[in-house]
């Protein structure tokens, strides 16, 4: 189903008259798009922190990546929503560009215009924080929502893999992690799910 969604299906964002296509809670792990200096499309993941009292969602850049070097220059991205596993896996470890803005599958999208509002360092890495104000939003297909341990697995193992090289994280630790999610994959994972693990171990320069 195709359309820009209805007032009741997610709180406006700061001073934007777009709404987000969904309620945002926490943090939404999603990925983002954003135009590149050749012209393509960046695809990696960002959590989307909801907003806080009348403000903007947020999200947050670690390091000079592609994206927040996209944010810099662009001033905008696409925030997509997917529950597609190899998807979210690719865009967290893996560099990968598209000619078109929306992949495939996301349920819904979101163009938003970013501005940024805070920054610093920890340790030896920069960060920004960035506000995401919704300029245009689409609603691809409406799901009935499903709780799969597996994919909650995939999620939580590109985060432990993107902070096996940061030195203030314990690496054995975050190995240890990402046998237990591998296990939790296999156990309770379908077959996009245990896909998605195959592309984190072929993106990771580790064994556990």
């Amino acid at each position: 189903m195709t359309g820009t969604p209805s007032e009741d299906n997610g709180p406006e964002s700061g001073d934007s008259k777009t709404q987000w296509p969904v309620t945002l809670a926490g943090v939404s792990e999603t990925v983002v798009t954003t135009l590149g200096p050749n012209e393509r499309w960046n695809v990696a993941a960002l959590g989307v922190h909801a907003p806080d009292g009348d403000g903007p969602a947020t999200a947050t850049t670690w390091g000079r990546t592609r994206t927040w070097r996209n944010f810099r220059e662009r001033g905008s991205g696409y925030v997509q929503f997917t529950r597609d596993p190899v998807d979210f896996a690719e865009a967290a470890l893996s560099v990968r560009e598209e000619d078109d803005p929306v992949i495939d599958s996301a349920d819904a999208w979101v163009t938003v215009d970013v501005e940024r509002r805070d920054s610093g360092n920890e340790g030896d890495t920069q960060w920004v924080e960035w506000a995401l104000n919704p300029v245009d939003s689409t609603v691809e297909r409406r799901v009935v929502p499903t709780t799969n341990r597996g994919h909650a697995a995939v999620v939580e193992a590109t985060v432990a893999a993107s902070r096996l090289d940061v030195p203030s994280y314990d690496r054995e630790t975050l190995l240890d992690r990402l046998a237990y999610f591998e296990s939790v994959v296999e156990t309770a994972g379908g077959e996009r799910e245990r896909a998605a693990f195959e592309r984190v171990c072929d993106l990771v320069d580790a064994d556990w």
